[in-house]
């Protein structure tokens, strides 16, 4: 769920312009499919430039990329003769990835924006160049891209080669329906005459952050649900463990520490609490004079994830705005060498949503933990097994969620603080930004995986507390939850529970439920 506005919200079509893509946009192509247009004046302006990179392809004087050499061969000049192979070449070699395959949804959303960057008119590429990569999408035709190859300097070099081999006609690629078949069959049904590269245009499709930028709004637009699903797990376990409402109270957050996401994150849990007869009960019976860190803090915990999310997608959408490439056609039409591909500022952030994502995680695994031990749980039995003993309970749930959580931490460790040289020593410095965006998706998948195993054991919690009620809120996440995944009971096959419980997230399921009974969450 996203609350941007996008050019695709009411056509199904994004349109390719001068004013770029909104986040919304690439989410829309690259897991809804939609349609990608270039809007003429672009494509006009794509054609000028071309004219003008035309004219110093035919001068005296080198220029990078266009009549010389690559990298470390910079320097070498390259016949007008040889400068199509020269391209083509630069291609073949470059698609040197291997290992798994990456999501389809990744590489959609890499193409999309690289093919932005195409239509800014600061490449120089020929309009066909952005057409054919724009009639790859919407044959919804997917090259097959490798997890490894990218040090994310230079650009997303290897996966971006791994998509740009396609529009030559070689590589390797799937169709809409995920069967992979030659390359050339899939052009052909599709309509689409493999491209012949002119000089500029191989470097062109290759020296992007597209794939780490295209990961970080992915990762962000389910990280936004994500936090707020968190809230929701959050007060079921307070309500699963007796505790309190008040360290949400609104005086205690923005009034004394005004962090904008902890604020935000009290208020919904409040929210999710109000009218909950197990709370009332709670206070009634005034036993407890505080809960523990990991129901009282959660909003200082996912507060400041929220505002990590917030500081990233601030990057986010100032790379989303850029126009990368070496060497970039100026606007005075000088064409320079720059090093806009290094993918620092992209690869920072990534590193520092796993963090968040991990200290997310392990909270909530912390209050999966105390509703199972009897004596932290306040009368819930042990391991809330039917018949303790002969019941063995959530037991494993838990340490599936342990096993999770070590894996996230793990994850955590940052890949922006490596760096190992290439190209003979002239990239000498690079981001690992690619790699910390494959670590992130992992991290999310995981989260993911942590939060349903909470609500699968708050909720079990909460039913074993009748004839006390939950919230309303808390009774509508339950309620989904059911559809899939039973109530207490003696022991059963507890894993098609789980993925019943991460697929009621994943869909968006428990929380479209949950704000139709309190509003959207912050």
């Amino acid at each position: 769920m996203t609350t941007e506005t996008s050019s695709a919200a009411s056509t199904g079509t994004v349109v390719l312009a001068a004013s770029g893509l909104t986040p919304a946009d690439v989410l829309a192509v690259a897991r809804r499919r939609a349609r990608v247009e270039l809007d003429p004046a672009a494509r006009e302006r794509v054609a000028q430039v071309r004219a003008h990179v035309d004219a110093l392809a035919r001068g005296e004087t080198p220029v990078y990329g266009v009549s010389t050499g690559f990298g470390a061969l910079a320097d070498t000049a390259i016949e007008p003769s040889m400068r199509q192979q020269l391209q083509r070449s630069l291609i073949v070699s470059h698609a040197a990835g291997t290992g798994p395959e990456v999501e389809p949804e990744v590489v959609r959303a890499l193409m999309l924006l690289r093919a932005k960057t195409l239509a800014s008119g600061h490449t120089g590429v020929r309009p066909v160049v952005v057409e054919t990569m724009i009639a790859l999408l919407n044959a919804q035709i997917t090259p097959i891209v490798h997890e490894y190859g990218s040090l994310g300097c230079s650009g997303d070099l290897a996966p971006l080669a791994h998509c740009a081999i396609v529009l030559l006609g070689e590589g390797r690629a799937r169709d809409r329906d995920g069967a992979e078949r030659p390359v050339p069959e899939l052009l052909a049904e599709a309509g689409i005459e493999p491209l012949v590269l002119e000089e500029k245009e191989g470097l062109a499709l290759i020296n992007g952050t597209d794939g780490m930028l295209g990961q970080l709004l992915l990762a962000l637009a389910d990280l936004d649900e994500l936090v707020r699903i968190a809230d929701i797990t959050t007060s079921l376990s307070v309500q699963a463990l007796r505790g309190k409402d008040t360290p949400f109270r609104a005086e205690l957050h923005e009034g004394l520490r005004p962090h904008p996401g902890q604020t935000a994150s009290a208020a919904n849990v409040l929210a999710l609490l109000e009218d909950s007869p197990i709370i009332a009960d709670a206070a009634s019976e005034g036993s407890r004079v505080q809960d523990a860190y990991s129901l009282r803090c959660a909003p200082q915990v996912a507060g400041a994830v929220r505002d990590t999310l917030d500081h990233a997608r601030t990057v986010a959408e100032r790379e989303l705005a850029a126009a990368i490439d070496n060497p970039v056609v100026l606007s005075d039409g000088q064409i320079v060498s720059n090093g806009n591909f290094h993918g620092a500022p992209v690869g920072y952030v990534l590193d520092f949503l796993a963090i968040a994502a991990c200290d997310l995680a392990s909270m909530s695994e912390r209050r999966s933990d105390r509703m199972l031990d009897r004596s932290r749980s306040f009368g819930l039995p042990p391991f809330l097994a039917d018949d303790p003993g002969v019941d063995s309970g959530f037991m494993i749930a838990q340490y599936t969620q342990a096993a999770l959580v070590s894996e996230m931490k793990r994850l955590a460790a940052p890949a922006s603080v490596d760096s190992i040289p290439s190209s003979a020593m002239q990239e000498d410095h690079v981001s690992m930004g690619w790699h910390a965006a494959r670590k992130l998706r992992t991290a999310v998948a995981c989260l993911r995986r942590v939060l349903a195993i909470e609500l699968l054991t708050a909720a079990r919690a909460v039913d074993l507390r009748a004839p006390l009620a939950p919230s309303a809120a808390g009774a509508a996440a339950i309620a989904v939850l059911r559809e899939g995944a039973d109530g207490p009971g003696p022991d059963r096959f507890l894993a098609p529970d789980i993925a019943a419980a991460e697929a009621c997230l994943a869909d968006g399921r428990v929380l479209a439920a949950v704000e139709g009974v309190v509003g959207r969450l912050r």
